[in-house]
């Protein structure tokens, strides 16, 4: 099949809570920060970080250390020690937080159709991230990287034309927002995954979801039919508008 041959479906697959725990990934590098570095290096980090986030709308972690040394370059206290982080996010084995039976949904999904990663990020990290934990080599080097990529539906669709799209996500109003471009030709799935899933505040959301899953490996047990069928968007514009990344 050549690259811009149109499939019968496409699945589009996040990576962050949806894949892969980042969650704990988070949580040991707070850990490790603290350990090695003590709590106020560590603290003016994370404040650098959630700074960053807000500009950019996506998390960058090299980039807040990035802005943490160019902090310490203009007289503001800081640990350069911490630059030392680098080394630890480069290597760190992101294979082991896979989810369980995280690739074995892959290669299910495959069956049916091309399987995509489709992920936000810095240009650096998150391919990194994705190269070490297998997921890039499962997918067969179909990966797409953007800053808000429910803008980038167009693209997607150009890259990897298909007839229907599944959409994998931990995120439900990104899966809102999407949903609100391609309509029917769109199933939404929303593993209970991580921070996002669970936060109260779009709790009351997840039964919009065309299919609510608990783990990612929840989805090998789902009919291929159900997966397929199109529906109706249950959300509203108003509900789609509000996604953020």
């Amino acid at each position: 099949m050549s690259r811009n041959a149109t499939s019968d479906v496409v699945f589009l697959l996040d990576v962050d809570n949806t894949l892969l725990d980042n969650d704990s990934i988070v949580s040991d590098l707070r850990a490790h920060l603290e350990r090695a570095f003590g709590a106020s290096s560590a603290m003016r980090y994370w404040c650098i970080f959630e700074e960053l986030r807000e500009e950019l709308g996506y998390a960058d972690y090299l980039g807040a250390l990035q802005r943490y040394r160019a902090n310490a370059e203009h007289g503001v206290s800081a640990d350069e020690r911490l630059l030392l982080m680098s080394s630890y996010l480069i290597d760190y084995p992101f294979a082991e937080r896979l989810y369980p039976r995280a690739l074995e949904v892959i290669a299910h999904l495959d069956q049916f159709g091309p399987t995509v990663i489709l992920s936000d990020g810095d240009v650096v990290f998150q391919p990194r991230k994705i190269q070490r934990s297998g997921l890039w080599d499962a997918v067969g080097g179909r990966v797409l990287i953007y800053v808000h990529k429910e803008q980038m539906v167009a693209a997607v669709q150009r890259l990897h034309p298909a007839k229907h799209y599944v959409m994998v996500d931990d995120k439900v109003l990104l899966l809102a927002a999407v949903k609100g471009v391609l309509g029917d030709r769109l199933t939404t799935v929303l593993p209970r995954q991580g921070h996002y899933a669970m936060d109260p505040a779009t709790a009351s959301m997840a039964t919009k979801a065309d299919v609510t899953i608990q783990h990612i490996g929840d989805l090998i047990d789902v009919d291929a039919a159900t997966l397929l069928a199109r529906r109706p968007n249950a959300w509203d514009t108003d509900e789609s508008s509000l996604c953020s990344s």
